[in-house]
């Protein structure tokens, strides 16, 4: 998929107030800090885009880019870490629960997981959530180029293995760096097969 155009629509925090869903959606979602504003700057090839930021939780809105002006680009507040008060915590838990389990165009969402860490309970969790609710999401392994090849993959197996003890069946998985540019191509024709699917319902 060639990238022509990427804008800014809106941001909110009101499932009401995002764009009308006629176009297909993909949203990006992690823990703080996993790398995601690097990632879409790098999907999209635009610098700046997303704003990246050494302090977590810097994003705070659904954030809605219109891509070639066909499809929408969402990215969602991080969950997990963030020195914040825990009523703001608990705001941005319904905002992100309202907007995945009901935004109707939401093909898929692109969860974030660190292999440089350990599994985290708090990742696998919220995988899970996502499975019980017929969510459908892929795994995007972030920082591919912060370990050797043989690390990395005996980290992303540790991972997929973990969670077989509770998935019959695991969701699509992509390994990127975003210095680097791996593992782009790969979600942009991902994003692209599925956009048919979208519009065979419509």
């Amino acid at each position: 998929m060639l990238i022509k155009s990427a804008k800014f629509v809106i941001s909110n925090t009101d499932i009401e107030k995002c764009p009308q869903p006629v176009y297909p959606e993909y949203a990006f979602i992690g823990r703080s800090n996993v790398g995601k504003s690097s990632l879409l700057n790098m999907l999209v090839n635009i610098k700046g885009l997303a704003k990246t930021s050494v302090k977590p939780g810097k994003t705070r809105l659904i954030n809605h880019f219109i891509i070639n002006e066909q499809w929408y680009l969402v990215d969602l507040p991080g969950y997990g870490y963030a020195k914040v008060s825990k009523k703001e915590k608990e705001l941005w838990q319904k905002t992100i629960g309202n907007y995945i389990y009901k935004r109707k165009n939401l093909l898929s969402l692109f969860v974030l997981i660190d292999p440089c860490i350990p599994p985290q309970p708090l990742d696998m969790e919220f995988m899970l959530q996502l499975g019980e609710n017929r969510v459908p999401f892929a795994i995007v392994f972030t920082k591919a180029d912060k370990l050797t090849p043989f690390i990395l993959e005996k980290n992303i197996e540790s991972y997929k293995e973990l969670m077989l003890g509770d998935w019959t069946e695991l969701p699509p998985c992509f390994v990127i760096s975003s210095p680097k540019k791996t593992g782009r191509d790969e979600i942009l024709q991902y994003i692209a097969e599925t956009n048919k699917l979208f519009r065979k319902l419509t």
